[in-house]
């Protein structure tokens, strides 16, 4: 999977992940922010607090860090996905 790909991807993934119960597509912001978080960092659990933080930011709500974790795992693999084919 190239970039593209990979981003189109990554923002569907977050566009349809409602944490807080706003509504779907209502994080706009976070999911740019996430997106660019996702490109910099390859831990897992350093990308959880950060996604975590974006949204208490925006929101003034935490989300547990259980469910930023998992959010995580599954954006890392998309993104690994996209480096790992020839």
């Amino acid at each position: 999977m190239e970039k593209k790909l990979a981003n189109e991807k990554i923002i569907e993934i977050l566009t349809r992940w409602d944490p807080l119960n706003y509504g779907e597509g209502f994080y706009e912001t976070e999911v740019i922010d996430v997106l660019q978080a996702v490109h910099v960092m390859d831990n897992s659990k350093g990308l959880a607090r950060k996604i975590q933080a974006i949204y208490e930011f925006t929101s003034e709500q935490i989300i547990p860090l259980n469910e930023c974790e998992k959010m995580a795992l599954r954006l890392l693999q998309v993104k690994n996905e996209s480096s790992c084919e020839i």
